[in-house]
């Protein structure tokens, strides 16, 4: 499999230095990728990326994943209107540690290829420089010319930033650079990776090490990904969706992919999954002759909940999303968790009864119209409930005599009512 045609029918280059394509036909070739590990999480931000790095080793080469220990210490200007937070050592560690779990499910680190990942953490090699051997060594070989012309400079510069540019960010695309250098020298890497963002802090390490070394590097980057609209990508009003489940759940990293819009899903399928150009090509016309049954969202957040969580995260994500719309919703309602449950519901009226009562049987229309208020009165629920207009978990209730005991509860602590299509309510007991 050759790595630039891979990335070219998928719409994953961006930009791409000259030469690059010729030095990875040589033969494995070593790149990297840079990460800042401001978080314990990588979010689907970061997922481009990441995939670069899978087509990477698939096509035989070795990728390195960078963690920013140093530099995230710092914050990078790119695309950032204000500077980042700093971070003390052990939170990086941390947060690299937990990075590195995440990428296991991309990448291999632990088999005996020798095209096998690597982790490495430019604080390793920046801690014991001195500011006077990086001006020395590093600073002398970058004018502040070539600097100012980088367009994250300019931007900042250029009125973006309320507080203009600190002087610890401006050195940034020299730390960067030094890193290129470090792993040009130690590891043999002769590619860098990264966002369309990156390009400037990329070609600063490319050209120091044409300038202190002689030698020759190359750097390719993928599009930022963004929304029809233009909007920034893995972003939701609750902010960002991230590959930790207790960060973000499986059912609703599952609904951010299903809910993707049309002209988004074939794009995203390229970028975000290993499916053939000829399967997408099908799932389009798929969904070409029936839009209404979105297969190109369902194909994509299967393969997307499957890679980052689990087959049985999956199907749990599916039997919740099951549950508001699917003709097995009364047994898809029972298999899932209380966590899960509550985002299905999450919004609609919850009430609270004791449990005593649901212990000793109480009557449907009691529980609806006196210990709560989901009816106003016991005649509107009784006629409702006559008319096949009430649902309790899911199943349909037509006889107005009906009691509800603790066996109608969902992990021992939930009752779920419906009235009507739309109206859902939730009665917690305790």
């Amino acid at each position: 499999m050759d790595f630039i045609q891979e990335l070219t029918w998928r719409g994953m280059i961006h930009t791409i230095m000259p030469g690059t394509e010729d030095e990875l036909k040589k033969g494995m070739t070593t790149a990297y990728l840079g990460i800042d590990p401001t978080a314990d999480s990588l979010h689907i931000g970061h997922l481009c990326g990441v995939m670069m790095l899978r087509h990477f080793q698939r096509c035989g080469h070795k990728p390195l994943v960078l963690v920013g220990g140093a530099t995230g210490m710092i914050g990078d200007p790119s695309g950032k209107s204000a500077e980042r937070n700093l971070l003390d050592e052990k939170t990086l560690r941390h947060n690299q540690e937990a990075i590195k779990a995440q990428l296991a499910k991309f990448l291999d680190f632990d088999s005996d290829a020798p095209n096998r990942a690597e982790m490495v953490n430019n604080y390793d090699w920046t801690k014991d420089v001195t500011f006077l051997d990086f001006a020395r060594e590093i600073g002398k070989h970058i004018t502040v010319n070539y600097m100012m012309a980088k367009d994250s400079v300019q931007k900042r510069l250029n009125g973006e930033a309320r507080d203009g540019l600190s002087f610890t960010e401006f050195t940034y695309q020299l730390l960067q650079g030094f890193d290129y250098y470090t792993l040009y020298k130690e590891k043999g890497c002769r590619l860098q990776l990264g966002g369309s963002d990156q390009w400037g802090n990329i070609t600063t390490g490319t050209e120091l090490i044409r300038r202190k070394l002689g030698g020759e590097a190359f750097a390719l980057t993928c599009p930022l990904i963004t929304k029809a609209d233009g909007g920034k990508f893995g972003k939701t009003e609750s902010g960002n969706v991230w590959l930790d489940p207790e960060r973000t759940s499986p059912y609703k990293f599952y609904q951010f992919w299903l809910n993707v819009g049309d002209a988004e899903a074939e794009k995203y399928l390229k970028i975000f999954t290993f499916l053939t150009e000829e399967e997408i090509k099908a799932l389009a016309e798929e969904h070409a002759a029936n839009p209404g049954a979105r297969p190109m969202q369902k194909r994509l957040a299967k393969e997307l909940t499957e890679m980052v969580h689990s087959p049985e995260a999956y199907e749990s994500a599916v039997a919740a999303s099951n549950i508001l719309f699917s003709p097995t919703a009364a047994q898809d309602i029972h298999n899932v968790d209380e966590k899960t449950l509550l985002e299905v519901f999450e919004g609609v009226p919850m009430f609270t009864v004791a449990k005593a009562d649901i212990e000793a049987g109480v009557p449907l229309i009691d529980l609806v119209a006196v210990k709560t208020s989901i009816f106003p009165s016991k005649g509107e629920a009784r006629k409702m409930i006559q008319q096949g207009g009430v649902s309790v978990n899911k199943a349909k209730v037509t006889d107005p005599v009906t009691t509800v005991g603790a066996d109608s509860l969902l992990g021992g602590k939930y009752i779920h009512v419906q009235k009507g299509k739309k109206n859902h309510n939730l009665i917690r007991v305790e």
